[in-house]
Formats: structure tokens, sequence, C-alpha cells
């Protein structure tokens, strides 16, 4: 405990740290606590998972006597869960210093946190309840001395920028601002400049060791991608495994036809409620689901640890969030991978990722035979009312393939119909790819793929 008492951390603090086996500070714990506690305003690049939370709860902690009222203390989150987690945490650490602090966030009724709040002087929450609670008057920033912005990017890539600058106005201003990001794009500096005083800036190495992160992807056709998953998943020796998505109903999509492949999986997502994804975060912890099929938005903030592989069944966007994703992986020295299952509609998104992360291997792709898919919309036919497709082997002996193949990352409207379409034209009528011209879009995509990727 000797190194969290030389940043400054009081015996309160010291003694929940040894309760909870704290042996070191973390790089950005180590960098920022002393600057926190002496009401330094703070810029740190720090992800999730890099003991952040105890870097700004220890200002809150230490700085906000129990008997003060009214809000003194303001956390920013931009997911429900991450705004639960911080204040579980802040409540650990503070517990001999008795911190009142209360979560507020969406999906949940907002009478009883009306009560929270009125017997609190922390408040955590997500953008858009904090406004619908200063809208009603229940709650007055006036009086807060220390405001936090966690993860700022996040709320900046889910819209809540002009809303988090709403808040901010609305605070008190002679304050301490504390922001923490894991990548620092231009909004995010002109928040600072026009918000911080002074401000230190903080960053911390990468969280991931990069020598212990394998990065891979496979280039398949878009109707092998969910097979490919389920092979990879059952042959390749993992712990907890995380799988992207981009969209909610891609996430349900691949989850359930994962569960009908024989393997325990679950997904959470915004769409979802609040005591739905308590309770699969409650298996996933617990491990009792092996897989966590999720998006961006709904993973942002878990702290999971134990994660052996993170899959990439959607190219992200953006690189900041395959960034963000690789970062489930590869911690506190243990050994991770990274692996990206791309096809023509990922090719764009995943030009970019190449480019900046050039140390993507591209594999082999093995044999593997076709999983069974039931799609959902399609009432009538199956558990979920899908199709089954049979089973079919990468390098040919198809067995009861019915109707040629489909696109697995689905959408309903009319355009994919129509790639759909043209894709089991294409696996049975070849030949035909001249005299139509149907795959122009798609072959132009791998082409301009093979172009920037090289390979």
């Amino acid at each position: 405990m000797e190194k969290f008492r030389k940043l400054g951390i009081k015996d309160e603090v010291l003694r929940v740290l040894h309760e909870m086996k704290f042996e070191n500070p973390t790089e950005i714990q180590e960098k920022t606590i002393p600057l926190v506690l002496d009401g330094k305003d703070v810029i740190a690049g720090a992800a999730t998972g890099s003991g952040k939370t105890l870097a700004f709860g220890s200002a809150i902690i230490q700085n906000i006597k129990s008997e003060e009222r009214n809000i003194k203390a303001l956390i920013l989150t931009p997911t429900r869960e991450l705004a639960q987690q911080v204040e579980e945490s802040i409540r650990e650490f503070g517990k001999y210093k008795g911190t009142k602090i209360c979560s507020v966030y969406g999906g949940v009724g907002l009478g009883g946190q009306v009560e929270d709040i009125a017997n609190s002087n922390v408040v955590v929450g997500t953008p858009g309840r904090i406004l619908d609670h200063l809208r009603r008057g229940s709650l007055d920033l006036r009086e807060v001395k220390i405001l936090v912005l966690d993860e700022a990017d996040r709320m900046l890539d889910m819209g809540f920028i002009d809303d988090v600058e709403t808040i901010i106005n609305k605070c008190g201003k002679f304050r301490q601002t504390l922001l923490f990001s894991a990548t620092m794009p231009k909004e995010i500096r002109h928040i600072a400049n026009r918000h911080m005083n002074e401000p230190v800036e903080i960053f911390a190495e990468v969280y991931v060791d990069p020598s212990k992160l394998k990065q891979v992807y496979y280039d398949v056709s878009s109707n092998e991608k969910f097979s490919l998953l389920v092979h990879l998943l059952k042959n390749d020796k993992s712990g907890l495994v995380m799988v992207f998505c981009n969209t909610q109903r891609n996430t349900d999509f691949v989850a359930n036809n994962l569960k009908h492949a024989g393997i325990r999986a679950q997904a959470i997502h915004g769409g979802h409620s609040q005591n739905k994804r308590d309770k699969t975060m409650e298996q996933f912890h617990e491990k009792d689901v092996d897989v966590l099929v999720c998006t961006d938005v709904a993973a942002r903030g878990l702290d999971i640890k134990g994660v052996s592989h993170v899959y990439n069944y959607d190219s992200p966007n953006e690189t900041s969030q395959y960034v963000h994703r690789i970062g489930r992986t590869a911690r506190a020295g243990a050994e991770g991978k990274a692996v990206n299952i791309i096809s023509d509609r990922d090719y764009d998104n995943f030009i970019r990722i190449k480019r900046e992360h050039p140390e993507i291997e591209r594999q082999e792709i093995p044999e593997f035979e076709r999983a069974q898919i039931r799609f959902k919309h399609e009432a009538g036919r199956g558990r979920f009312g899908g199709r089954s497709f049979g089973r079919e082997s990468r390098f040919g002996n198809r067995r009861n393939f019915r109707g040629g193949s489909r696109n697995f990352g689905h959408s309903g409207n009319r355009g994919d119909r129509r790639d759909n379409r043209d894709n089991r034209n294409f696996r049975h009528n070849d030949s035909r790819r001249s005299s139509h011209g149907r795959f122009s879009r798609r072959d132009s995509r791998r082409e301009r793929f093979a172009q920037h990727s090289r390979f």
C-alpha cells in the first residue's frame, strides 16, 4: 500500500484497497492521482480497464465531505452499464468515508432517482437522463465542484456532444474538470479548450500489450461468415469471448444461431431492458455464458476480465471503435487474439482499419462445414422462424443444401434482399455473371480492397 500512500491516498481508501488486494497502482493512477488530489484540471488518455475510476474517484472521495448537501460532483458516462459500474466502484472505494453517491440513467423510472439524488452529493449519470432531471428541476448542478467526463470520445460517437455541452454550462463555474478518453478527436479538444482551466495532459501507454495480442483476418464470402465463426469458436481454444456486431439486429441473429449451434452465447445491446442486460452480464461474469455477442454501445464501459478472444463479425465503422474492441483482450500481461471475419460489405471499413493497423495478418481459410442458419423474420420455419441450410464443407461435399447461399450478415431492406438473390445466382450460375453484370459492385469492392491491402 505504500505506493498508493505516496500518491496521496488517505487511510480510509487505503484500507479498502488492501481489502480488495490491490498491490500496485496502474500507470494512469500513478500519473493522475497526485494531480487530481491537488485540484488540477486533467485530460487523461485512458481506456476501460486502465484503473481510471480510482484515479478520478480519489478526488471525489477525499475532497467532498459526506455531510455536504446538494450535488458537489457529477460524473458523465456514455452508457447505463458504465454509470452503474462507476457508482459501485466509488461507493466501495469510499465506504469508510461515507461517500453519498447515486447513478441515474434511462430505462428505469424517474421517481426513485429523484429520491436518490436528494440523498446524495455525488451523481453518476448518462447525458440524456441528466438532462431529464435538469428539466424537471430534480437536479441542481450550480454547486458542482468536480466534473468528470468519463469516456468522452464514446459520448461523442453516440451523438451526446451537444447534451454534454449543455450540462457543462449548468455546472458551477469554479470547479475542477477531469476528462478521460481513450482517443482525442478534435471535438473533444474543443470541449477542453472551452471548458477547462489550464489542463494537464496525461497519456498512459496502451493498456493492451501489443506483443501479447495477435490480430488476424479471414476474407470470405458473406454467406460463409457465420459458418466460419462457428468453426473458429469450436476449434480455437479460448476463454471468455466477445463477438462484435454493428447493429442490434445482427447481434440477435448471431447470438440466436450460435446457441442453435450448441455454443453458450448471449446477446447484449441497447434494445434490451435493463434487467435483461444485467442478467446477461451476471451470466457472463459467472461463466454460465462463454460468448458475449454485443454492439459497441452496449459493450462500452463494461469492464470484463479474462477475455481471450475478440471477434469482429462486422468491421467497425471507425478505426477508434476497432481500438476499443481489441482493447478487451491481451490485458495485464495476458495473451489475446483479435479475429476479423470480413466479406465484401466490410471492405470499405476494413481498408481504413488495415491502413492504421498493418500488423493485422491474413489467414488461410480452414476447411469448415456450413452451419445451419435460422432467420427470425421468416415466420413459421423452425424455432427461430428460419430456414435450415444443411451442412457444407468449405471445399465441397455439399449435402442437403437447399436454395443456395444467403447473406448471413443480413438486413431486412429491399436492397439487401436483391443482394441475397444475387448471391444465390452467383453460387449456382457463375456463367451468368459477365452477361448480366450483376456483380460489378462486389467485384469493385474486392478489387479496391486488394489494391489497398496489397495481398
